[in-house]
């Protein structure tokens, strides 16, 4: 059974704080699915990732839609499901998430924007919602500087 991970953005943004979380589910020898509301939101972090600098901070990752989906180590999507049979969802951009894929995966991260309202009070229902059906889920903040946990249910 797996738990929930809330990301609350505050001093990075995604672009920053992306890369870092994908980063250590590849170490975990996890695949990812990185599940957005918006394509063109998606096609920004696609460039970004392909932008990293120096070859050992490489992500390999695709979007959704190409022939090579199911093989993707991170997967860029606005799909439903974990096309690339992941062990780790990343929802961003007030993306939902499920009871099932909580329950069903190793990690779910719900990364948000706490200075982006409608993405704020998105992830408070999201919170509510998993808790309230018996998930598993911890709350990390990023206030005083690096990730804090500020709550556990």
């Amino acid at each position: 059974m797996g738990a929930a991970y809330f990301y609350h953005l505050t001093r990075q943004s995604l672009d920053e704080a992306l890369p870092m979380l994908l980063s250590r589910s590849l170490q975990n020898g996890w695949r990812v699915t990185v599940r957005g509301t918006r394509a063109p939101m998606l096609e920004h972090l696609d460039q970004r990732l392909w932008q990293r600098g120096r070859p050992e901070d490489f992500l390999p990752h695709g979007m959704a839609g190409g022939e090579h989906d199911a093989r993707q180590p991170i997967l860029l999507t606005t799909g439903a499901g974990v096309p690339n049979d992941a062990q780790c969802l990343m929802a961003v951009d007030a993306a939902d998430v499920s009871v099932d894929e909580v329950n069903g995966l190793e990690r779910v991260c719900i990364i948000f924007d706490g200075n982006d309202h409608d993405q704020l009070t998105h992830a408070r229902g999201q919170w509510k919602a998993l808790t309230d059906n018996g998930c598993s889920a911890q709350y990390w903040s990023q206030e005083g500087g690096g990730w804090q946990k500020k709550a556990e249910k």
